[in-house]
């Protein structure tokens, strides 16, 4: 097996941590209608007329990857509710930046937009030693929320130690476990560092590539448990290939997924909720009568029965959040992402 990286840390509160130096920049308002100073009568023109051409749609990562399904997936639905084509665009690398990065800088016209990935997306700019200093979430017109898909937590179906969530977190509150995450400030790592900030556990980070690579390691008894996401367990807990011990929302309402896993409010271990969203964005400064067509014709897409049925097929979640509502998800994946980062990831005790 190659060689992985491993962060050994023992989450525990740190009384001299030092505060983010580094603010976001962006309110609900903002980012909801992009900072758009257009007129009234040139918005008005523009959406009348729009779309005239092709759209380009960025998706920042390989073909085939869960964010390209459901892009492809909600495509067809969308170009019959917009009135316009709609063209895919890979453009993989940088942990999802090469496609931000040039979606943040497109011509604010309607005609480039592209997913974003949260908290992934954070990572990428709230990271000082990534050297993003001139872009921020407050760098994009936020449009409509698509998927959004919980974490999730699981053992091995034959692990002995423990049988449930609670049993798992017990032990790690004694001994040290090592947990899977698919990446450096990836949302399953932060589900870990979020679950062992708030009730001192004792986790070692085990970085994969994919939640495939994660789940290899569990059955070869070179991890005691995953770190991922409800769609990417769902398959494999119900195969009995592997335990999900919980869903990690903050209420009791399960997953329609995983009807018999708990959620941890359920479990005992509120206020720690976890998830990656899947939304569509512009670039900032987008007319706000071209928003308010693409905000119309995206909740008609995204709230299709037909869309909602195929994305559950692969296990995800429509969850349609307005342009406001996002914006709040948005807000609040930011504030965890810069509490989380800042201490254990790029601040005092991360290094």
């Amino acid at each position: 097996m190659p060689k992985k990286d491993v962060e050994h840390t023992r989450y525990l509160s740190h009384p001299d941590r030092r505060r983010f130096l580094r603010t976001a920049g962006f309110g609900v308002a903002g980012l909801a209608l992009g900072g758009s100073a257009l007129s009234g009568c040139a918005d008005s023109a523009q959406a009348g007329a729009y779309p005239q051409r092709p759209i380009q749609m960025i998706v920042a990562y390989e073909p085939g990857g869960g964010t390209d399904v459901g892009a492809r997936i909600l495509q067809p639905v969308l170009e019959r509710a917009l009135g316009g084509e709609i063209q895919i665009v890979n453009r993989p690398g940088g942990g999802g930046w090469a496609g931000w990065n040039d979606l943040a800088r497109a011509e604010p016209d309607g005609y480039t937009l592209g997913f974003i990935n949260t908290p992934n997306f954070m990572t990428g700019y709230l990271d000082p030693r990534l050297g993003r200093t001139d872009i921020d979430a407050g760098s994009f017109t936020l449009i409509a929320n698509q998927v959004t898909d919980y974490g999730a937590i699981a053992i091995s179906p034959d692990d002995q130690r423990f049988t449930d969530v609670r049993g798992l977190l017990e032990y790690a509150a004694r001994e040290r476990l090592i947990v899977t995450s698919t990446g450096v400030g990836s949302d399953d790592h932060f589900s870990a560092l979020s679950l062992a900030d708030r009730f001192g556990l004792r986790f070692d980070v085990l970085h994969n590539e994919g939640a495939a690579d994660s789940v290899t390691d569990l059955l070869g008894g070179n991890v005691d448990a995953v770190f991922a996401n409800v769609g990417e367990l769902t398959a494999q807990h119900q195969d009995g290939g592997v335990k999900v011990v919980a869903v990690m929302k903050a209420d009791e309402e399960r997953s329609p997924y995983l009807p018999d896993v708990p959620t941890l409010a359920e479990a005992g271990y509120p206020d720690v909720e976890s998830w990656s969203s899947r939304g569509i964005a512009g670039p900032a400064g987008l007319p706000a009568g071209v928003v308010e067509r693409l905000v119309a014709a995206c909740r008609t897409a995204i709230e299709d029965p037909a869309h909602v049925e195929r994305l559950a097929t692969q296990g995800l979640q429509v969850d349609y959040q307005a342009p406001d509502a996002y914006a709040e998800m948005i807000e609040r994946d930011d504030r965890t992402a810069r509490r989380l980062g800042e201490r254990y990831i790029w601040g005092a005790q991360g290094g």
